[in-house]
């Protein structure tokens, strides 16, 4: 049992409406350490979630959610909608109605195991967060760290949750075998905003103390600003602030958007506004009344005064996955389609120039342990795709 030691204070033997869609086992469980939140433990029956479109050399992504629902309670989370599947709201059920997916590891572990798996990149944290608090009990992540790295298949994370430099070892180990690719969403610099508008995150200072970690670990980690708050964190003062402040935490790159907001997210970050910043409703309504996005003009804004500040601090901006919305694989780099200019030909040789081209399973020939590129290579011709090794 996941919660042996814990005192339980209650145990509901039946599901929520709409959680039988999903798993064949829910098991309800409130503790003291976590109050106000219920935890619905269930068995899911797949952990892979294939997103179609995009366009590339692969048109789709895949995903991981150990988690559905987050308790850090981000009142602008795009995810929030989701939880209307499992009939549940998207505002307190969202924050507070948190469903764990016990088996996901074991589950994961068998689909990856499949002939047909092409180790394709995988990205966590792009609906929920798997470091969010829950994390601490149910330890769901260093299985499914495992069972990517056993089979040769790149991944990305991308967390709000300071909870993650327990794994470090871990993800530095998997970094040797597979590309692994590591990003903190840190996007409010003031204390006071940040504990209001994402009351159940880390600190601002706790996340980039996580940042710091990673490269002490010898990763990559990029910073996530985002969403920037139309008349809230875009001021120049705060982006400078920012930045500054993710340099010296050894960010490698920074990635930004403006807030949008579906519906259903709208409406809960309305009440939030009413509450916190009332004199800001009128604006936010004009941004925002006719669609999700910021309007044109106030990205194009944003851009002028954000691009010449990440520029002075020398932080490239990073890309993001226009599939999943995570960090966007390393492993996407070393693609190209069947017309793409290397490919591999005999014995698995990467032909074109280059001190990178060398032979596929080449480590593994010679006695070694295959490295990340190896497994890469290998497993993207079994999904008919070509790399490019540099």
């Amino acid at each position: 049992m996941r919660w042996s030691g814990q005192e339980l204070t209650a145990e509901a033997p039946t599901a929520l409406p709409g959680l039988a869609r999903l798993n064949n086992l829910v098991r309800s469980v409130r503790t003291p350490d976590f109050a106000g939140i219920t935890f619905h433990e269930v068995l899911a029956k797949s952990a892979l979630n294939k997103i179609p479109g995009g366009g590339g050399p692969m048109p789709f992504g895949w995903t991981i959610n150990p988690y559905r629902g987050c308790s850090h309670a981000c009142v602008y989370c795009f995810a929030r909608p989701t939880h209307s599947y499992l009939e549940l709201d998207q505002g307190k059920d969202f924050d507070q109605e948190i469903i764990v997916k016990v088996n996901v590891a074991e589950v994961l572990r068998r689909e990856l195991s499949r002939p047909s798996w092409g180790r394709h990149p995988v990205a966590l944290g792009t609906n929920t967060d798997p470091y969010q608090r829950a994390e601490g009990r149910y330890a769901l992540m260093p299985g499914i760290i495992d069972a990517l790295a056993d089979t040769g298949t790149p991944f990305s994370i991308l967390t709000k949750g300071s909870l993650m430099r327990r794994d470090l070892d871990h993800l530095a180990e998997a970094a040797k075998r597979v590309p692994v690719d590591l990003a903190m969403s840190i996007a409010v610099y003031d204390d006071e905003l940040q504990q209001s508008v994402e009351p159940g995150t880390p600190s601002t200072k706790a996340r980039l103390a996580t940042v710091t970690a990673v490269r002490e670990h010898g990763l990559d980690c990029s910073v996530f600003l985002m969403p920037i708050l139309p008349y809230l964190t875009d001021t120049r003062a705060h982006l400078d602030e920012a930045l500054r402040q993710a340099k010296e935490a050894g960010a490698t790159s920074v990635l930004y958007t403006a807030l949008h907001l579906k519906p259903g997210v709208k409406e809960w970050y309305y009440l939030w506004l009413g509450r916190e910043h009332p004199e800001l409703l009128p604006k936010y309504r004009s941004m925002y009344g006719r669609g999700t996005y910021a309007p044109a003009e106030y990205r194009k804004w944003l851009a002028a005064r954000i691009k010449p500040l990440i520029r002075a601090h020398g932080l490239e901006r990073s890309e993001e996955d226009p599939v999943t919305g995570g960090v966007r694989s390393s492993a996407l780099g070393m693609l190209r389609d069947s017309e793409g200019e290397r490919r591999i030909t005999r014995s698995g040789a990467v032909s074109g120039s280059g001190s990178g081209a060398r032979a596929d399973g080449d480590a593994v020939a010679h006695g070694g342990a295959p490295d990340a590129e190896s497994l890469v290579g290998a497993s993207l011709l079994a999904a008919g795709l070509q790399p490019t090794l540099f």
